[in-house]
């Protein structure tokens, strides 16, 4: 019914398990990297809405990426940290 050659069959089995190999390496660098990212973004959340509170009392912090990295990995003790270095600087 099918006369497919044996190469094909091998050619087709091989490249499944090179695809299977690349995607097992490079899942755990994509999550730990996407988890990276999210931290970031949830960082820059926390500055913008620390802007519109803390513009009431005169505090700032610019956002950028180093600082949303900063906040998104320590939380309220980054956006200490982030002030005092602010007011230290000043």
């Amino acid at each position: 019914m099918f006369d497919i050659p044996l190469n094909y069959i091998v050619a087709f089995l091989f490249g499944v398990l090179a695809l299977y190999i690349l995607v097992r390496l490079l899942y755990f660098p994509a999550r730990y990297l996407l988890n990276i990212m999210g931290n970031i973004v949830i960082g820059g959340v926390l500055l913008a809405l620390f802007n519109l509170l803390g513009g009431v009392w005169g505090l700032f912090i610019g956002v950028n990426v180093f600082t949303a990295a900063v906040v998104g990995f320590l939380g309220l003790p980054g956006i200490i940290m982030l002030l005092v270095l602010q007011s230290i600087s000043s």
